[in-house]
């Protein structure tokens, strides 16, 4: 079984393009989609809501766009880099996001994403990162975030000082970059920040958007994004998800042409991972660090990431940035940017894929 959604499409709702998709199934069941509604041209700083879109039934139907975080009511710059995670304990569902690339808030539903509490900023907690690394841009996932067994809740981040070049004169840039993490163990009422994962240095270059997963032995794995000339993924385990990261490693079955990816632990203990599955440089500028991004794949797991056999490709054209949930009837679902307009990056859909296991081993 597969059939696919077209959720947000770029130049409707005032909106120019949608894009850093993120999905999320409930205690209770509903799946809850989001994405950034871009003005401008549709770029990083230019001013973004977070809109969302739910279902009740599966991701058969889909209730209409709403705005769940506006960038008019935080002043000047975008809101982006929505996460959420669903607590066990009562259902509640926990949503981190910034503010012009240099506040955070959270906010919290209990009514599975119908209605969200007033935004509460959390900044404070970032700031003795910079005991250690100077920022100046600071930014949540992107994607959900994971609750373990023990009922902690973790929200991988990176941060940048802000000194590249790539925006322009005015915009600070989001590179160089450290990756780090913060954690949660009273179900969200106060957060903690963890141990910082990598850096940029020697073959580490411009770690940045994180993908967490909880192994069988309990261990917590970050599947991170860089720009090595390497181009695989790299990954770090830690005991408990904060502190005491293992020696970094570069994933050999796990391309990288510099996209996030997605991750997630399935109910039967396998782990299924995507992204752009794609070394190819026929849609990116000469010179471009970055490969293209096509060939959205997805890949299993059934050894704790050690070994990645099944991989299948979901999306053979333009697709980028994912998220991935399971309903409670172990229907997958992979959310990502579809299509382009005219570029990389001017993406013209938002597409909810809904598959079964069966159509991913086949």
């Amino acid at each position: 079984m597969i059939d696919k959604t077209h959720l947000f499409e770029g130049r409707t709702h005032g909106y120019h393009i949608y894009r850093v998709p993120g999905i999320l199934c409930t205690q209770n069941n509903v799946l809850l989609a989001t994405a950034e509604a871009r003005r401008g041209r549709g770029g990083d700083w230019d001013g973004n809501d977070v809109v969302m879109r739910r279902s009740a039934d599966g991701g058969q139907t889909w209730t209409p766009l709403r705005v769940v975080a506006r960038c008019d009511m935080y002043g000047e710059g975008p809101i982006g880099n929505f996460v959420m995670i669903s607590d066990r304990k009562d259902g509640a569902v926990h949503a981190l996001y910034c503010h012009n690339y240099a506040r955070v808030f959270y906010m919290c539903s209990k009514d599975d994403g119908t209605s969200w509490s007033d935004p509460v900023e959390i900044t404070d907690v970032f700031i003795p990162f910079r005991e250690q690394y100077p920022w100046r841009v600071i930014a949540t996932g992107p994607g959900h975030g994971i609750q373990l067994q023990n009922g902690r809740l973790i929200v991988p981040l990176w941060m940048s000082d802000g000194s590249g070049t790539e925006f322009g004169a005015g915009k600070l840039g989001h590179r160089p970059s450290a990756v780090a993490g913060i954690y949660s163990d009273d179900h969200a009422q106060t957060w903690q920040r963890g141990d910082i994962v990598v850096r940029t240095e020697g073959e580490y270059i411009n770690p940045s958007e994180t993908l967490p997963v909880e192994l069988g032995d309990g261990r917590v794995l970050f599947n991170i994004r860089t720009e090595s000339k390497r181009h695989r993924r790299l990954i770090a385990t830690s005991p408990d998800g904060a502190t005491r990261w293992s020696k970094l490693r570069f994933d050999n079955a796990l391309l990288e042409p510099v996209c996030m990816g997605s991750l997630i632990k399935l109910h039967n203990g396998n782990i299924i991972f995507a992204n752009p599955d794609n070394l190819e440089r026929e849609l990116t500028r000469p010179g471009n660090v970055a490969c293209d991004r096509k060939r959205l794949t997805v890949k299993m797991s059934a050894d704790h990431c050690r070994t990645w056999p099944v991989s299948k490709i979901l999306e053979p054209g333009p697709s980028s940035y994912s998220d991935l949930a399971q309903t409670a009837d172990g229907t997958l679902c992979c959310i990502y940017e579809n299509q382009i307009f005219t570029r990389q990056n001017d993406t013209r859909y938002v597409t909810v894929a809904r598959f079964d296991l069966a159509w991913l081993t086949d």
